[in-house]
């Protein structure tokens, strides 16, 4: 690992501290209070495919005539992450989304998220979505998660959205998802087969492989450049708090 990777890590590494620790962690006593952890959490699961497909439509030819773009390095992870995330496998093998596999675990909870989950994926570009997050009826902690999201995705260098995707979701992800994973085991195994299966795969598939590949993902966008290695640190913290405010915002929702 690079040593600028190691600094950027440093630097984030109170923020990682606070969400692994976080008071979520005993927040799921009842199906009420899962409830409440499922429809705020959906919105971080939809919105992640989005940062998906940016860095793939940058770094992956989608075009015709085809001919390769960026590193293969860079391809194999992207490419890799979104077969995952967009056709998985089920319990019983069948090919499913994660996105759509998290919407099943709701609907054996009999828990049925905003209608404005499914109003988000009607716009038809990022400028009319941003213009309706600020006026639906969703929780402000997910308005700020989505905002940030989006507005990153339409406005920042590729590499403080790699970023985002690296240090926001998949170097965090692991550790953040097995502290709730052992709760709900501990304290509800019959009821949340599915959602556990969901954050097992992520544990599973988010840990050390794609992680050192989005690590070298940030070398070849950041090079030997202080100025972008400064940006992409800055996005990274941003993109973490961010998620404390989601946090929170599920915690202060009793």
């Amino acid at each position: 690992m690079s040593t600028q990777i190691n600094r950027l890590k440093e630097q984030i590494a109170p923020l990682r501290d606070a969400l692994v620790h976080h008071p979520i962690n005993s927040f799921i006593q009842s199906t009420a209070e899962l409830e409440v952890f499922m429809k705020h959490h959906v919105f971080a699961v939809w919105d992640f495919m989005s940062l998906v497909k940016k860095l793939q439509q940058e770094f992956t030819s989608v075009d015709v005539p085809w001919n390769p773009k960026g590193p293969a390095e860079v391809r194999y992870l992207i490419n890799e992450i979104v077969l995952g995330e967009e056709s998985d496998v089920d319990q019983n093998g069948v090919y499913i989304s994660h996105f759509e596999l998290y919407l099943r675990a709701m609907e054996e909870l009999s828990f049925m998220p905003s209608p404005f989950l499914h109003e988000l994926r009607s716009f038809a570009n990022l400028d009319e979505l941003l213009l309706a997050i600020p006026k639906s009826n969703i929780p402000e902690s997910v308005k700020a998660f989505l905002t940030f999201t989006f507005s990153s995705i339409q406005n920042r260098s590729i590499e403080e959205i790699a970023a985002i995707f690296t240090f926001g979701r998949e170097d965090i992800i692991p550790e953040m998802f097995q502290v709730i994973v052992d709760q709900l085991k501990r304290d509800s195994p019959d009821k949340v087969e599915t959602l556990v299966y969901y954050l097992e795969r992520h544990i599973e598939v988010d840990g050390g492989h794609h992680s050192e590949l989005a690590y070298k993902m940030m070398e070849h966008l950041c090079g030997n450049d202080d100025s972008k290695w400064q940006n992409a640190t800055q996005a990274a913290v941003e993109s973490l708090q961010v998620r404390l405010k989601l946090w929170d915002g599920i915690v202060e929702h009793r």
